[in-house]
């Protein structure tokens, strides 16, 4: 679906919504980084958290709003921080790009995952 990738989004989020409407939404879901847990609630705590943070990416390479809701984002950065070293170990982040202690939430969060906050394409 390389040539059709708004057609491939759309089958891909109903399939993820297919997973969450089924019956046994809440059956086990195992990785070896992340433990076991309710497939509901993983996809709530991994996907859709990952779905939040590629927002900015996608958004910031294509010259949109970049824009991230600033308390999901203060939250996913109170949590993520304690878990840095596990972060990193696991190869899905880069190192910490320097931001400002007193810089907005948002540029924390991008500049903590790896990105630079500054980055214009």
């Amino acid at each position: 679906m390389a040539d059709d990738p708004v057609g491939a989004w759309h089958a891909h989020a109903a399939a993820m919504q297919a997973l969450l409407d089924a019956p046994d939404a809440d059956r086990e879901f195992s990785h070896p980084m992340a433990g076991t847990h309710p497939l509901n609630a993983a996809i709530d705590q991994f996907y859709t958290v990952d779905v939040f943070m590629h927002t900015w990416d996608l958004a910031r390479a294509t010259g949109q709003d970049d824009t991230l809701d600033p308390t999901l984002a203060g939250e996913l950065l109170a949590g993520m921080q304690p878990i840095d070293a596990m972060l990193r170990a696991s190869g899905q982040y880069g190192p910490q790009v320097p931001v400002a202690e007193d810089a907005p939430v948002q540029d924390r969060l991008i500049g903590f995952i790896g990105r630079d906050p500054a980055w214009r394409p």
